[in-house]
């Protein structure tokens, strides 16, 4: 009996170190196998890096390859950065033109579009309705008489060929005939002139616009003193007043286009330019170039804008920004010369377009400038160059 359970013990002892031992040599299979996987993507990941292959040798493997792109010169837009505040291209200040009174309406709100001549606001006026009324009634009266008038001159000339009636008489007729209808035409023009007045009585828009302010209220009293009651641009029209640097502004010519893009917002609106100042301030040096823009609800007077005006065209090359480095002595590219050799040429950069920085000075676009990867390459290094083509552009 216990001979055969130390059997079983022994049998199990030697299948335990036998499974163990499989265990072991099966981790050891896995570790080697993964390990020569890993050798084996270091090496793909290199070959693709370097672009080299088994035949290159190792030699030709290690020299690194760069991505060039010979890029001509093309027509660049030269553009200035300004900022400035937006007003109305023309505003009109709106006040009292008559006698003034207390305003019983205002009819307009800022924001509203008005035409020219229409009611802003209306001022009380029964003193003068009744002064009207009293001048119409005095045009009858003098209608009256001058027709009295006229009629005993007439009755005067028809008895003169019977002897009755002097000359003397027709002419002293004659003129109290004239003098009441001269009586007739002076009332006519007093109600006229009362007319006009109380027509003056309500405040107008010179032109049409849209109002920006207002500063009055029902049951105010104004007259000629009180200021502006009302500004208005016409016909909404917009400006920026760009401030321009004195270099700048001796480029800037009437008709220039801009874009402008108030803070705040993103919205561009498309305008030129239509005056430039002839002064430069002495403190700043600066100048001031007036953009004419429609009407747009993002245009606020008296906000603030960036614009970019188109000044001129140059030609340059274009590059993209990763192509270009700098230190403390400017900007700089690199270019592959003659034997594929790394060369340092310092270059000055222009506009920033859609496509890259512009190069106005240091290449002649003939040249082969590495476009990636600059910062880890070195003066006189051998690479192998893999041109890129440069994109075409729109014109």
């Amino acid at each position: 009996m216990n001979y055969e359970t130390n059997m079983n013990y022994q049998t199990l002892a030697v299948e335990e170190t036998i499974d163990e031992e499989t265990r072991r040599k099966r981790r050891r299979l896995l570790l080697i196998v993964g390990a020569v996987v890993v050798v084996g993507i270091v090496a793909l990941v290199l070959t693709r890096m370097f672009g080299g292959s088994a035949s290159d040798g190792p030699e030709v493997s290690q020299v690194p390859l760069v991505t060039v792109m010979v890029p001509a010169q093309e027509s660049v837009t030269r553009t200035a950065n300004a900022t400035g505040s937006l007003a109305a291209r023309v505003d009109m200040p709106v006040g009292v033109v008559g006698e003034g009174g207390r305003v019983i309406a205002v009819l307009v709100q800022p924001g509203d579009w008005v035409r020219k001549g229409q009611a802003l606001a209306t001022i009380e006026r029964s003193v003068q309705t009744e002064q009207l009324a009293q001048l119409a009634a005095s045009i009858e009266v003098a209608k009256a008489d001058a027709k009295l008038a006229q009629n005993n001159l007439d009755r005067a000339k028809a008895l003169l060929s019977d002897g009755f009636v002097s000359q003397a008489d027709i002419d002293q007729k004659t003129a109290t005939r004239d003098a009441a209808v001269a009586r007739v035409n002076v009332a006519i023009a007093q109600l006229n002139q009362q007319r006009a007045q109380i027509g003056r009585l309500d405040i107008r828009a010179p032109e049409a616009g849209l109002v920006l302010t207002r500063a009055v209220e029902p049951g105010q009293v104004v007259s000629g003193g009180s200021g502006i009651l009302f500004r208005i641009a016409q016909n909404g029209e917009m400006e920026m007043r760009a401030q321009l640097s004195e270099d700048d502004l001796a480029m800037v010519h009437e008709g220039t286009l801009a874009s402008v893009t108030p803070v705040g917002t993103t919205e561009v609106v498309q305008g030129r330019v239509w005056q430039v100042s002839p002064v430069i301030d002495q403190v700043n040096r600066q100048g001031v170039a007036r953009i004419a823009l429609p009407y747009n609800p993002v245009l606020r007077p008296g906000g603030f804008a960036n614009a970019q005006i188109a000044m001129q065209q140059v030609q340059a090359v274009v590059l993209p920004e990763s192509a270009v480095q700098s230190d403390p002595q400017g900007s700089y590219v690199y270019i592959v010369g003659k034997d594929n050799k790394v060369e340092r040429r310092m270059v000055t950069t222009g506009a920033v377009t859609a496509r890259g920085l512009a190069i106005t000075h240091g290449l002649t676009g003939n040249e082969k400038v590495v476009l990636y990867a600059g910062g880890f390459l070195n003066p006189g290094e051998t690479v192998r160059p893999k041109i890129e083509k440069a994109e075409p552009t729109n014109g």
